[in-house]
């Protein structure tokens, strides 16, 4: 009985152990894109003021693909660089908060979706999905925003 405890107990910490390093790797000086934080009305008025363009990150908290770009391309160095330095980027979940608002203007057809857009609003291209493969989708991001930056 005793045996059997303790073998349950020993299966439930490396259980716990193994999940534990089950977190994406975040590159070792990688920043990544810098997320605005305030409103989409916000991000359009900063971008208007800094001669800057936007990257709208359309998701939801349930979509798979979506987080797989938040955890694996969204964290390259490179693109994070120049997406900072050229964009507002805004992350918007299209089912909570301003998302349901926002989505009626620039509707999506799939998730997650980019829209590349000036500082009033006006859209320059949608990307849909995340572009395959996944070791390039970061340099096919940063050759689309590369053609609308000012």
């Amino acid at each position: 009985m005793l045996k059997s405890k303790l073998l349950i107990i020993l299966f439930t910490v490396l259980s716990i152990s193994a999940f534990a390093g089950n977190k994406p790797l975040k590159k070792e000086g990688a920043t990544g894109i810098q997320f605005f934080k305030g409103t989409f009305k916000q991000a359009l008025a900063k971008a208007k003021k800094e001669n800057k363009m936007v990257m709208m990150d359309c998701y939801t908290t349930w979509c798979g693909p979506c987080k797989l770009l938040k955890t694996q391309v969204f964290t390259d160095k490179a693109l994070g660089d120049y997406m900072n330095q050229k964009y507002v980027c805004v992350a918007m979940d299209y089912e909570n908060g301003e998302g349901p608002a926002v989505a009626e203007k620039y509707p999506v057809e799939a998730y997650p979706s980019l829209y590349f857009m000036d500082g009033n609003g006006k859209v320059k291209t949608v990307m849909v999905g995340v572009p395959n493969p996944i070791p390039s989708a970061a340099n096919i991001i940063l050759s689309q925003a590369k053609k609308f930056a000012k």
